[in-house]
């Protein structure tokens, strides 16, 4: 990235101001990024556990399997997802605070005993996926974030701030030798009238 300037001192004031401004913020910004390296890390383990959990459960209910096609599918249901939004690192993420089920009304006497626990199954196995699911987002939203700042730090490191070094220090040179040479020019010319002087 070129950064335009003009060699005048009102044009090295600004960018001297730019650059503290990217110097100031930097640090700032590297922190936030490594909190939400740490974040991404977090959700992502998270995500992996709830995926465990899962499927330990499934195993864990593996010898009902023969039993699932006597179970009544539309006894439970998820009404609504309850979702709360959570700031981590000024990045808006979602937390899962409560899932809401329709159970229907069956009798326990004309169903088999274990379309209780099968109720109680569903709910936990629809709990361990949504909140993966939740985990999952979070991630997505973490890491998204995370490269972007990751790209300004970037930025500003190997970009900005060696930019407006560079300028300032162009325009330093410009105006020191300007300087020189308008005094090396006004030697010249008092030198000339000294001799003119002398030649009167």
């Amino acid at each position: 990235m070129a950064i335009k300037f003009q060699y005048n001192k009102t044009s090295m004031q600004e960018l001297s101001k730019q650059l503290k401004v990217r110097i100031r913020a930097l640090p700032t910004i590297k922190n936030k990024e490594s909190a939400l390296r740490m974040e991404v890390k977090k959700a992502k383990n998270a995500a992996e556990q709830m995926e465990e959990q899962l499927q330990a459960k499934i195993k864990e209910y593996d010898y009902m399997v023969s039993l699932w096609g006597e179970f009544d599918p539309e006894l439970i249901q998820i009404n609504e997802v309850v979702l709360s939004v959570k700031k981590i690192a000024g990045v808006k993420t979602p937390v899962l605070d409560d899932i809401k089920y329709t159970v229907q009304e069956f009798s326990l006497f004309n169903q088999p005993g274990w379309f209780f626990d099968g109720v109680t199954l569903l709910k936990d196995l629809s709990r361990i996926a949504i909140e993966r699911e939740v985990f999952q987002r979070k991630n997505e939203l973490l890491d998204h974030a995370r490269r972007k700042t990751t790209q300004k730090v970037n930025l500003y490191e190997k970009v900005q701030i060696p930019g407006f070094e560079n300028a300032i220090l162009k325009i330093k040179r410009f105006l020191e030798d300007e300087e020189n040479l308008s005094k090396s020019a006004q030697k010249i010319v008092k030198n000339k009238h000294a001799r003119k002087e002398e030649a009167q």
